[in-house]
């Protein structure tokens, strides 16, 4: 069997594996068997086909992979606005029942329920924001 063969079906199959893998990794060492594929279909000794597949895979690993994985990675999602508020802790400036009351969020003052419509929260407490419905911020009682 000729030996761009061999590196053209190595290549196919590091190809597929890297369809399941997705680490870019075996991606770019099939581009390097490709490469060395037409290396072998000129008709170059062994060694040197050798040579450019490790030459290749090194500098696709070295070079283009930390490019790539920077470009997959996404930022972690930044919340603003009210939803920034979710999960703050508040002060309960006036009794917090599940009809009513005001807490102080950060240096804010918001009108403000009981998450749980049968408690009642004192003022003084300090609530966990859970949810904010428009200008009123649902909020449960830290323990």
């Amino acid at each position: 069997m000729d030996p761009w063969i061999i590196w053209l079906i190595l290549a196919a199959a590091l190809g597929v594996a890297e369809i399941f893998t997705l680490t870019a990794s075996l991606g770019l060492l099939s581009i390097a068997a490709l490469l060395t594929t037409a290396v072998a279909a000129v008709g170059l000794p062994p060694a040197l086909q050798l040579a450019v597949f490790v030459i290749a895979s090194a500098a696709g690993l070295a070079g283009v992979r930390p490019i790539a994985l920077r470009h997959i990675k996404q930022p972690p999602l930044k919340r603003f606005g009210v939803s920034a508020l979710v999960g703050k802790s508040a002060y309960v400036t006036k009794e917090v029942t599940g009809r009513d009351g005001r807490v102080q969020i950060g240096s804010e003052e918001w009108s403000a329920r009981a998450y749980d419509e049968t408690l009642v929260i004192p003022p003084g407490a300090t609530v966990d924001v859970i949810e904010i419905e428009g200008a009123t911020a649902l909020v449960y009682p830290r323990e």
